[in-house]
């Protein structure tokens, strides 16, 4: 479990850094939400792939 929030969160602050400056006060923060952001997206991505693979 704690190999994919690793992965999730580099992924995370890569996105991150693309927007925010890494010396920002507030880029844990942005960095969690983008996150946050990714893990909902999988998640959901997921469950529309179940529902578009029952005949």
């Amino acid at each position: 479990m704690s190999v994919i929030f690793r992965i999730l969160f580099v992924l995370a602050g890569a996105i991150t850094a693309l927007f925010v400056a890494r010396d920002a006060l507030n880029f844990t923060f942005i960095q969690t939400f983008v996150a946050v952001l990714l893990a909902t997206a999988i998640v959901g991505a997921g469950s529309f792939w179940s529902l578009r693979r029952k005949p």
